[in-house]
């Protein structure tokens, strides 16, 4: 359901299908305009495709290791985005035809983009190290507009003078008088500036990121750009969502039986629910698998109460705790083709990999289980995951570009090679935009706000080797904290909130006495999709009671922290 722009024969014009193929997509949105993407390897890029969308402008991904200014020329945009990226275009840039930013389009380079806007009109690009102020930025910053004209500024138009803007950034824009300067914040004496001479002021750029919520007026400034800049004309808001998802479910399940990887939160949800829809509530064609092992206190109750008790879909909770155990212990593990020597599985990625291998036996042994209580082949069973687009990208997949995408961490439920067909009908999508489609369906609210919690469960949640006693531990205090934070409103007031047991001991005196304990860290945070998130600024004396319960109820803990990081540059989870 990812669609990416790519040429396949580089050096050749792209195939007369493909044009085609776009040209029935802008018929079928009632438009002939289309903004093209280049992603250079962003975690944010799907965000800035969501944001041009919501504007009711067509947007299409682009490859940029395959695409040429002849393509780009080909499919005519009336505007061209730069995405951000791992690469730096000082030691390692990223594959992008630079002869595309000489064809006069409007473009806007985000972070990596406009840096290499500015390398190609001949501005310097540094390392932050060796600029005046020596700091890399990110999290959240003030930026302050300086240029006031609204011709040469067009992008910042009816916008306040200083705003917050999130960065991430290691490579710096020097000024220079290739450019004009439209911003600057503390640290980035370029934030965002416009080719200067006549024949680059079609190029733009920003080193913040304007599509996540951290940047404020970020779809003010995209939409600046859409319609200021690139002039669209034909906002079109495509069909909803929900439809074109359940009718695309209709035609890939078609008379096949389903199995779905329940959790009870708001993906593996809504998934269901378009199931539901799609196969019009007809009994007997779709289990729910829910895997009984590393999951919250209160998973197990909800799935039950939503799940348990309906016509359509049959539930079948496995305890797969004894396999899991098994698996993070010195056993050697079979993943995906080789025997792998013994080791400890005591890194994350370690423990992730254990985990995925788990989770993948457990749903092929109900698939064979399912498909011969119905007395049909395996090949006639269809395994449906509630996979987002943030976990394809933070395993490095996503839209398929030539451009490097860093492996933020490994996803339980990407790159599994199930023997059966695999459907992901949220892989385009991220926490928010998944919510909203769950409620065009009428999935009840308390699972859509539920917290989102990862895939492996608090076995990430669980620093080095992953015991029953640790297990026991990480439940007894999440199930202090999500009551603490739900006894006194907080609860729906933070995007997600969770604990982690840390293999750090502390010294503490429990009864007199001197003694060892265990470190917890518990965290909340405030987002929207996940891709960045902020610290929740909660009272002190609340946090104070949280860790005194922890350490009061919890004979193995010592101490418990809260804690304050961003995401930028942090991860929400610590594994």
């Amino acid at each position: 359901m990812i669609y990416t722009l790519t040429n396949k024969n580089p050096g050749f014009p792209i195939s007369a299908a493909i044009i085609a193929q776009i040209d029935e997509e802008k018929r079928v949105r009632h438009t002939r305009e289309m903004i093209l993407l280049f992603g250079l390897g962003s975690q944010f890029d799907h965000l800035i495709k969501q944001e041009i969308e919501k504007l009711g402008v067509f947007c299409m991904v682009a490859d940029p290791a395959t695409i040429s200014s002849d393509d780009v020329k080909q499919v005519a945009p009336i505007g061209i985005i730069l995405s951000g990226g791992p690469s730096s275009v000082v030691d390692e840039p990223p594959p992008l035809d630079k002869t595309i930013l000489g064809l006069g389009i409007p473009t806007l380079g985000i972070c990596l983009g406009l840096q290499g806007i500015a390398q190609y009109v001949g501005a310097e690009v540094t390392s932050a190290s060796q600029s005046p102020s020596g700091y890399r930025e990110f999290g959240t910053h003030i930026a302050t507009i300086t240029e006031d004209s609204s011709s040469v500024n067009a992008l910042f138009r009816g916008l306040p003078r200083m705003m917050d803007v999130l960065e991430s950034h290691g490579d710096c824009v020097q000024p220079s008088p290739k450019l004009t300067i439209l911003a600057t914040t503390e640290n980035a004496p370029v934030a965002a500036a416009r080719g200067a001479a006549k024949e680059h002021q079609h190029l733009y750029g920003v080193q913040f990121h304007p599509e996540v919520e951290e940047t404020q007026f970020g779809s003010r400034i995209l939409a600046n750009f859409c319609f200021g800049v690139c002039g669209a004309k034909e906002s079109f808001r495509a069909q909803d969502e929900a439809e074109i998802k359940t009718e695309w479910l209709r035609q890939e399940i078609g008379d096949k039986l389903v199995v779905i990887g329940l959790s009870a939160g708001s993906d593996s949800s809504t998934c269901a629910h378009l199931v539901k829809k799609a196969l019009n509530d007809q009994p007997g064609r779709v289990l729910g698998v829910y895997i009984k092992a590393t999951d919250r206190p209160e998973d197990e109750e909800f799935v039950r109460r939503h799940f348990g008790n309906q016509d359509w879909i049959e539930l079948k909770v496995v305890d797969a705790t004894s396999q899991f155990l098994k698996a993070l212990r010195n056993q050697p593990w079979w993943w995906p083709s080789k025997w792998c020597p013994l080791q400890r599985r005591i890194t994350m990625k370690q423990k992730r990999r254990a985990m995925k291998r788990v989770y993948h036996q457990v749903l092929e042994d109900e698939i064979t289980i399912f498909a011969a209580a119905k007395n049909r082949p395996r090949d006639e069973v269809v395994i449906i995951q509630g996979t987002l687009y943030t976990d394809l990208c933070e395993s490095g997949h996503g839209y398929n570009t030539g451009a490097r995408r860093a492996t933020i961490k490994e996803h339980h439920n990407v790159g599994i090679p199930f023997s059966v067909k695999e459907l992901c009908p949220l892989d385009d999508c991220v926490k928010d935009n998944g919510r909203n489609i769950g409620r065009a369906i009428g999935v009840p609210e308390e699972l859509l706000t539920r917290h989102p919690f990862p895939g492996p469960g608090l076995i990430v949640r669980i620093e080095g080797e992953v015991t029953a006693d640790k297990l026991r531990i990480a439940r007894a205090a999440d199930k202090i904290w999500i009551d603490e934070l739900r006894d006194k409103g907080f609860y729906h007031k933070v995007w997600q909130a969770g604990v982690f047991v840390t293999q750090s001991g502390t010294t503490c005196t429990k009864g007199d006495d001197a003694t060892s304990g265990l470190v917890i860290i518990f965290w909340a945070v405030n987002s929207t999709n996940g891709f960045t998130a902020r610290a929740a600024d909660l009272p002190m004396s609340f946090l104070r009671r949280v860790s005194q319960r922890m350490t009061n109820e919890i004979r193995e803990v010592g101490a418990a922290a809260y804690r304050t990081s961003d995401k930028p540059p942090t991860t929400i989870e610590f594994g």
